[in-house]
């Protein structure tokens, strides 16, 4: 139960932060957006790939894309998306739902820079019609994030 682990994370970490859920799907940034009421480069999309053998995750602004030279540049080797099997292996949650919270392991998370001009955020929460508004530096915090310009 993905949306359990990151109900109990938030309960744990940050009991002021609700859990929002919609009737309809927020799988993808457009229907997420639509959902709740924002600009989609105000979603956080959790973005997992692999580098060498580590996975890792990264949160970044709804609109944003990879770009594999910063890619390269700051992590000294080409990120490899996970394929959905694998993504839900590492976090728990199903492709639409992935978010840095909740996690059955650490991982490494780092968010891009797209994510800074908004004050709040929104990612999704562990399943395909949840989602938490958060300030972006917050999220950052309780994700031990680390700040990288990975993306266009």
């Amino acid at each position: 139960m993905s949306l359990e682990t990151v109900r109990a994370f938030f309960s744990a970490n940050a009991p002021d932060i609700e859990i929002i859920e919609t009737f309809e799907s927020s799988s993808t940034v457009a229907l997420a957006a639509e959902a709740h009421g924002v600009d989609p480069s105000q979603i956080a999309k959790t973005i997992c790939l692999r580098v060498g053998d580590e996975p890792i995750l990264v949160v970044a602004g709804g609109l944003a894309r990879l770009d594999n030279r910063k890619f390269k540049d700051a992590f000294g080797a080409k990120g490899r998306m996970l394929q959905a099997e694998e993504v839900v292996a590492v976090t728990s949650h199903p492709v639409g739902g992935v978010c840095p919270f909740g996690l059955p392991t650490p991982l490494p998370v780092y968010c891009d820079v797209s994510l800074r001009r908004f004050d709040v955020v929104v990612p999704a929460a562990g399943s395909t019609n949840s989602a938490v508004r958060i300030a972006t530096e917050r999220l950052a915090e309780l994700t031990n994030a680390t700040w990288v310009d990975v993306c266009q």
